[in-house]
């Protein structure tokens, strides 16, 4: 058997689950799961700037909190912090041993970043349209697999750092690792990639983001438990938690998970294989314990998608509230100025009633009137200059009316635009750079 954490499930999530997993469960591994389309694309950015930097903003913070634990515990990281610049990340985590008084081996698995050789004259998978149609193309990242990880664990590294590889390749790449599975064998290669699947949003299976008071209660959130999984060498799993921490583990949470971002859960298309999820078999076996069984697959993909982030212009935004008698009426005639002051400017121009309707842009049937709306403008623009007016009319409303408005506040930023394409596999080259106690390692795979 091989127990593997899930300590993450995107860039910002808690630092504290991830270390109760690793000085609590008896982990082998302990994945952190970390990178988003966007994520890596502003990463991008960060590494075009500075070129020391582009790995992810929390890594040092993770580390310098999980790496005695790790090392004392005999337990193996896999994470894709690493983002645009793994072995930069994979340095800084060497400073950071160095500094704790820790011995520590880092494998960077770098080969994701196909910019420099992608085609940006190939469609969109989204709309059909040339890549560089949709602005000034800024990163191009690929989703690897198992591939990818798997000589990183062969180099026996304490912690690896990848950039882009696919969420489930994560937690696969240690079970073939462990078990010795064929890259044939597309059944257990399916099996693994489900377990994966369900444990790549950290606490989300455990009650995180099926909580809904009153329908669906989970208790102690605030101190929610991540998951870990138990798995075998047949490919089958219990996912369960540390005991007494928060959340919830069952039918219902597992089942939402599986669900999670998946289009069609016949063919769940990855770089390692096509799972079937439908053939999948979750059952509570105990107290916060389900178990998954079954799984069939086929063969994986010719081609690799690729994440492309491009500049897609400025938004510039402003906020302000009104309370109290006829709050909404208020709030709606501030709107209704904007718009006349500012559409013949702006072709995009959103104007959102906070409380109200600005999530679903309806409020859906009648509702009681609102004690407080808060106002908010925003539109996209070519400079920051012209994203800057919206602020600045939104912030004018103070003494030109109507009635009442206070906090206002005015923000200006680039927006980053995702869309994705494919690539043929045989075009991505991997290599693993290993660093420890100074030495630098390099090894092309």
């Amino acid at each position: 058997m091989i127990r593997i954490g899930s300590g993450a499930g995107f860039s910002g999530d808690r630092l504290e689950p991830a270390l109760i997993l690793a000085e609590k469960g008896n982990l082998d591994y302990l994945v952190l799961e970390c990178l988003a389309e966007r994520t890596i694309a502003l990463a991008q950015k960060r590494k075009k700037e500075n070129s020391s930097l582009g790995y992810d903003p929390l890594l040092e913070k993770r580390m310098e909190l999980l790496l005695p634990a790790l090392l004392q515990n005999g337990v193996r990281l896999i994470t894709n912090m690493g983002a645009a610049n793994p072995v930069g990340g994979a340095q800084k985590v060497v400073e950071i041993a160095r500094r704790l008084g820790l011995s520590v081996k880092v494998a960077a698995v770098t080969g994701d970043d196909v910019l420099a050789f992608l085609d940006t004259d190939a469609p969109a998978t989204e709309t059909g349209k040339p890549l560089n149609s949709h602005g000034r193309v800024l990163s191009a990242n690929a989703y690897l697999g198992v591939e990818a990880i798997l000589p990183a664990l062969e180099k026996e590294a304490d912690i690896i750092l990848t950039g882009r590889v696919a969420d489930p390749s994560l937690f696969l790449a240690p079970m073939i690792h462990h078990f010795g599975w064929s890259a044939d064998d597309t059944d257990l290669l399916a099996r693994g990639t489900i377990i994966g699947h369900l444990l790549e949003c950290g606490g989300q299976i455990a009650g995180g983001y099926y909580a809904d008071p009153g329908k669906k209660e989970v208790p102690n959130l605030a101190n929610l438990g991540f998951p870990y999984a138990e798995i075998k060498a047949d490919g089958s799993a219990i996912i369960t938690k540390i005991p007494d921490t928060g959340g919830v583990i069952n039918l219902m949470t597992a089942k939402e998970q599986l669900l999670y971002e998946v289009i069609n859960p016949h063919e769940y298309i990855t770089p390692d294989v096509i799972a079937d999820f439908t053939s999948a078999r979750l059952r509570e076996v105990g107290p916060d314990q389900v178990e998954v069984t079954g799984g069939k697959g086929k063969e994986r993909p010719k081609t690799l998608k690729v994440s492309v982030g491009y500049h897609a212009g400025f938004i510039g935004e402003g906020e302000i509230s009104y309370a109290g008698s006829n709050a909404l009426g208020r709030a709606q005639l501030a709107g209704e100025i904007m718009r006349k002051r500012l559409e013949e400017s702006f072709d995009e121009l959103r104007i959102d009633y906070i409380g109200v309707s600005s999530t679903h842009r309806n409020t859906f049937g009648e509702w009681n009137k609102p004690y407080e709306v808060r106002l908010r403008v925003a539109a996209k623009a070519d400079s920051l200059g012209e994203a800057a007016k919206i602020g600045e009319e939104v912030e004018s409303l103070y003494t030109n009316g109507p009635a009442g408005g206070g906090g206002a506040r005015k923000y200006t930023h680039e927006v980053v635009g995702i869309v994705s394409s494919l690539i043929p596999r045989e075009e991505i080259g991997v290599s693993v750079v290993v660093k420890e106690s100074g030495l630098v390692e390099e090894k092309t795979v």
